[in-house]
């Protein structure tokens, strides 16, 4: 190393050992971080990770002058920080000596007399306890070797497990292995120079680390498996089809094994049955024999047919919470395309007339109001955008999936300026990846995650049930993209329920829901039995047909009172619209803190709420004119041509034209929509004489003719727009 002279090859301690043939150079990362005399001045993917070649060589001759304090040889790079502290030494000196570095903020360094030490009080158990990342015992002493966890009382480490376990675990999944504290705990340990490299954990970078998990059970458990090619054969939308437990999912049977009529009947398992029946909390169901007599086949089936079930209900209904049938997901997608799905799919039956929504409107003034502060937050946001560009190769035909994708990619940054490329079904690229391409793939996408599996609900959505996307951490994925969407300028999503805002604004704990955030039309009709029952034999009654139920909702209890009908409601409420998504809620909230928009929405909830609980405004007249600004030296009512516009305007919006207020927006900035953030730059008119408007997109800026009358004015305004947008589209 041309720092510290060593040649050790030890991540763990020094960081990685690179070579770099082109510069003749080799460096310890940890040396080239903590040395005090240099700075990243560059791009990460410029010299050494940001460290441009000529500043190294500059710190290797400033090093070069300074000797060592420990090893007493020169090329000591890294001084102690404290004022009036003259010490230096080398990095892997500093460790052998017990020093402390920083690896945060400046990146400071502490020799032996200055380090930080953690405070220990008289009142702290002496002796020693196991150290809970290795197991061995650890003395509770004050020394470099052993740290003390700042969120457990009795929580002690080793210095040396807790690098290891920091190196291991990094940054989003690195905290304390007693309480699971993060914030807290990593702010500590950086302090006292525990390293924790910002990237993924190491078992999440290991390729098919968790391809058994995604292995779907395939065998028929009957006692006589009546298909001939054997118990493993599954041919999908056929007889022969495998059906697993709806409880278990570790069980499966044919369907005509065991004489199901169709994909939509639910099915236990044997073991399942016995258990429930055991508990008490397995209602009796009328089971029939089939006769000796009655073949299949030519074969007798010796197990029972299934007990006739409720029709299928929505992903995350309690009844079969552990199930998704392949039979929705589309044919020839990848494992992601179940999301394809719309939400209203997934219930066949209209809605019931007590789920309406809520009404939380806000007079259309005060929604304005809202939103033009969201802009501004959203503005302050944006400054943390860099001019580095990502593109996005984008399938207009699978969106989600090639969306999923590109958030993937390993050179994806929510803070770089994102481009998107579309392609055609054959692959071949579209030459458009100006600012129309983002506005359009952003629409789309937001489109496909309202209509998409992770939500439920009709107008006012809710977070779903989905165990697959939860397994593949889509959830986390649709907030990122959510986040990225606002500060990047893609439209309102619009379709948050206000229960859902609430959860994630004031935290789950915090919110009542309400009948009508129940989308699955099943549970809403029990719930709202039990809540008119108007006598307590018939809410008895109803408790006692709905009993399993109740039991997978934790609700199942003894009712002596017709008064405990409202607290049971709220119980079930609680449970079936909140604790029961309490993993993609979590998931989904830690996407939206991407590039701070959850902290903002925590600051600022009237504001956020008006575009993630409100559908955006229908564009109007007054909308657009206010939205530009005409540019003219003189007096604006005095250009020759200012009121042919705004008379166009108002032709367009009562139906008058052949193009629609959406299409001159498209026309002018690439987008159909006014996204949250706004248009940057603003648009604007400028009045010229020239023959035809000419829409300048990448300055937001309309050109207009000068024409002596109205006439000539509209013919123009519409053989232009409707000529650019067709040519566009073919």
């Amino acid at each position: 190393c041309v720092l510290c002279g060593r040649t050790d090859d030890c991540p763990e301690k020094y960081g990685e050992k690179r070579t770099y043939v082109e510069y003749n150079l080799t460096v310890h990362y940890y040396c080239l971080l903590m040395s005090s005399g240099i700075w990243q001045r560059g791009e990460e993917d410029e010299g050494v990770d940001g460290f441009l070649i000529t500043d190294i060589r500059k710190e290797i001759n400033r090093a070069a002058k300074l000797k060592c304090n420990i090893c007493k040889k020169k090329g000591a790079s890294i001084g102690c920080v404290a004022p009036k502290c003259k010490r230096s030494y080398h990095f892997p000196c500093g460790i052998q000596r017990e020093c402390i570095f920083q690896f945060m903020e400046d990146f400071r360094s502490y020799c032996w007399e200055h380090r930080p030490v953690q405070k220990f009080t008289d009142k702290e158990p002496r002796g020693a306890s196991q150290c809970t990342i290795c197991l061995d015992l650890v003395e509770h002493l004050p020394v470099y070797t052993v740290l003390k966890s700042p969120c457990c009382k009795n929580a002690w480490f080793h210095r040396e497990c807790l690098q290891y376990q920091a190196l291991s675990a990094g940054i989003f999944f690195f905290r304390c292995t007693v309480c699971n504290n993060k914030d807290k705990f990593q702010k500590e340990m950086l302090r006292m120079g525990i390293h924790i490299p910002e990237r993924d954990a190491s078992w999440e970078l290991e390729e098919n680390a968790y391809q058994d998990l995604l292995h779907c059970y395939q065998h028929c458990d009957v006692k006589r498996c009546l298909c001939k090619r054997g118990r493993d054969y599954n041919e999908p939308d056929s007889k022969w089809e495998i059906k697993r437990c709806q409880y278990c999912g570790s069980r499966g049977t044919h369907l005509a094994c065991s004489s199901m009529k169709s994909w939509e009947q639910n099915w236990e398992c044997m073991e399942c049955r016995s258990i429930f029946a055991k508990s008490g909390k397995y209602s009796k169901r009328k089971k029939r024999a089939l006769a000796t007599s009655e073949k299949t086949n030519g074969t007798t089936c010796l197990l029972e047919e299934p007990p006739p079930k409720s029709p299928r209900q929505s992903s995350g209904s309690p009844r079969n919470f552990l199930l998704q049938s392949p039979k929705i997901m589309c044919q020839n997608l990848s494992p992601c395309s179940h999301l394809e799905l719309p939400a209203s799919n997934r219930v066949a039956m209209s809605l019931s007339p007590v789920m309406s929504n809520r009404n939380w409107s806000l007079t259309p003034k005060h929604l304005r109001e809202q939103r033009r502060e969201v802009c501004n937050i959203l503005k302050e946001l944006k400054v943390q955008v860099k001019t580095k560009t990502t593109r996005l190769n984008i399938n207009a035909e699978n969106i989600w999936n090639s969306a999923l994708k590109g958030f993937r990619q390993r050179n994806f940054s929510p803070t770089n300026t994102i481009e998107v490329n579309f392609s055609n079904c054959k692959n071949r690229s579209k030459t458009n990846t100006s600012a129309a391409s983002k506005h359009h793939f952003f629409q789309l996408l937001m489109l496909h995650l309202q209509n998409s599996s992770l939500f439920e609900g009709f107008s006012g959505k809710n977070l779903s049930l989905d165990f697959q996307a939860v397994k593949e951490n889509l959830y986390f994925e649709a907030g990122k993209m959510i986040a990225v969407s606002l500060v990047h300028g893609g439209p309102s999503p619009g379709f948050f329920s206000k229960t859902l805002f609430d959860c994630l604004v004031y935290g789950p704990e915090n919110v009542k829901p309400a009948l009508e955030d129940v989308a699955d039309v099943d549970v809403a009709q029990t719930i709202q039995t039990i809540k008119y029952a108007n006598s307590l034999s018939s809410l008895q009654s109803t408790l006692q047909d709905c009993c399993e139920f109740l039991a997978a909702a934790g609700c199942l209890r003894p009712v002596t009172a017709l008064c405990d009908k409202n607290t049971l409601v709220n119980d079930i409420l609680i449970y079936h619209v909140i604790k029961r998504i309490t993993l993609p809620l979590e998931s989904f909230r830690q996407g939206l803190k991407t590039l701070g928009v959850l902290e903002k929405m925590q600051m600022h909830p009237d504001a956020f709420c008006s575009i993630l609980c409100h559908k955006p405004e229908r564009l109007s007249a007054e909308t657009i004119c206010d939205l530009f600004t005409i540019h003219s030296s003189s007096d604006v009512n005095k250009v020759e041509g200012a009121d042919f516009w705004m008379g166009y305007l108002q032709d367009v919006e009562s139906g008058e034209s052949g193009v629609t207020l959406e299409d001159i927006l498209l026309f002018v900035t690439g987008s159909c929509y006014i996204p949250s953030i706004g248009f940057d730059p603003e648009p604007a008119i400028k009045f010229l004489r020239i023959r035809y408007p000419i829409g300048k997109r990448l300055l937001n800026c309309l050109e207009l003719p000068i024409t002596k009358t109205y006439k000539q004015f509209k013919n123009k305004m519409e053989l232009t727009i409707r000529n650019t947008l067709r040519a566009e589209r073919e």
